[in-house]
């Protein structure tokens, strides 16, 4: 068992999130504070965030369904 704590709940910059665009339909993403992902409806697919970082690739990604 791990003393170390979970790390913490970063929010993402509305600024930001408003020119973040999915890579695969060029659409908005839509930002999912619980799971720390960053959605994108039109393609179907979940990006995950790290540490604050979105990883806006097809290899992070994780299909995601409606």
């Amino acid at each position: 068992m791990s003393d170390e704590a979970p790390a913490p709940r970063r929010e993402i910059d509305p600024r930001l999130l408003s020119i973040l665009a999915c890579p695969v339909s060029k659409h908005p993403l839509e930002y999912d504070a619980a799971a720390q992902e960053l959605i994108s409806r039109t393609a179907h697919l979940a990006f995950p965030i790290r540490d604050g970082v979105a990883i806006l690739t097809l290899d992070a990604a994780r299909p995601i369904e409606d």
